[in-house]
């Protein structure tokens, strides 16, 4: 019989051009996020109206919500070409001052991640996003000359799942910012079932569900979960995708009923293991992850589930984490009972 699946990111080429074939066209096929679609449509419609460009555009959740989705969105709806980086491609002035003084008029400029710029290019953009005009240093040092450049009409979207980690004074140059939240299973299913027919397979209503229970409330993740369900029911010769494909599907995926993989499962053992608070840096030691995916794509979703809990000591596990992995509980002051609908937030105080 077949071995376990691994479930990965997608990183190849073909990978990500799945991920984009599956992406809605217009924001009346996006599923999900409406008070976010609406407000948008309302601003684009507005914009348009007056033959302006769009106010700038902060877009902020955990990773495969559809933020990079929305900036395609956003530029379609202004009729306007989009230009893609991301923070850690910009770590130098030049590469910043490159691609503003690239860009055509009403362009659209997305920025991913944009938590990880340097704190210098972000006081650089400044300019550029009131004033449109960006000041070039051509001779460093006390003596140094600089050059004022013009910049044409630009919206710039940028997309972070740090929002905390953005400066107030950058923050406040943007006047649309919005949050999304994850997904309601309803949405997910929905998702999943436009996705199918987009692939050209047939996934029955349960089997839609039991792949949207445990997505995470993640368009991305369900996405992929669906692509590895479609692998299995072709490879069974299986005309459709059931139910019983979908569940069998899940266990290869080392998915359980909450959502969590392998990855998520290595946590919460390690939490348990020292029974006591860990700082960020020593628990990603632990389970040899870095810690940007500790807290961006982790952390969030464990929180939500009342598994997790972040104190000023550190991450501790809670009573349920214990009844999840079927472990006895130990009453100790680090072992709160923490449930899902009273977990901090992932925006609360930085720890250790």
């Amino acid at each position: 019989m077949f071995g376990p699946m691994v479930f990965h990111a997608a990183s190849d080429p073909q990978e990500r051009e799945f991920d984009r074939s599956l992406r809605p066209g217009t924001f009346a096929e996006f599923v999900g996020q409406p008070q976010v679609r609406d407000n948008l449509n309302i601003a684009i419609e507005a914009a348009t109206g007056r033959e302006e460009p769009l106010d700038h555009v902060l877009l902020c959740g955990p990773p495969g919500l559809g933020k990079t989705t929305l900036a395609h969105l956003i530029a379609q709806g202004m009729d306007a070409d989009i230009v893609i980086t991301s923070g850690p491609a910009l770590g130098a002035p030049k590469d910043l001052a490159g691609t503003l003084t690239r860009l055509q008029r009403n362009q659209v400029l997305f920025i991913d991640e944009i938590h990880r710029l340097p704190k210098a290019l972000e006081e650089y953009l400044y300019s550029a996003m009131e004033d449109h005009a960006i000041d070039v240093v051509l001779d460093p040092g006390p003596s140094g000359r600089s050059v004022r450049l013009g910049v044409q009409p630009f919206t710039l979207v940028g997309a972070t799942t740090r929002e905390g980690l953005l400066s107030a004074a950058f923050r406040s140059r943007f006047g649309i910012v919005e949050r999304l939240e994850p997904y309601p299973i309803v949405d997910i299913e929905q998702i999943i079932l436009r996705a199918a027919v987009r692939l050209g397979v047939t996934i029955d209503e349960q089997a839609a569900h039991l792949c949207a229970e445990r997505s995470r409330g993640t368009p991305r993740m369900a996405l992929r979960i669906l692509r590895r369900v479609r692998d299995l029911a072709q490879v069974l010769e299986k005309p459709s995708i059931d139910a019983t494909t979908a569940e069998e599907g899940l266990q290869r995926l080392r998915i359980d009923q909450l959502g969590l993989e392998e990855v998520d499962r290595k946590l919460l053992r390690a939490l348990t293991q020292r029974g006591d608070a860990i700082g960020l840096k020593t628990l990603a030691a632990m389970i040899d992850e870095a810690e940007d995916t500790l807290e961006d794509v982790l952390e969030p979703h464990l929180i939500r589930c009342g598994l997790l809990a972040r104190t000023p000591r550190g991450r501790v596990a809670t009573t349920l984490t214990y009844r999840h992995l079927g472990l006895p509980e130990p009453k100790t002051a680090s072992n709160p009972d923490v449930g899902p609908s009273s977990n901090p937030s992932t925006d609360e105080l930085p720890f250790a």
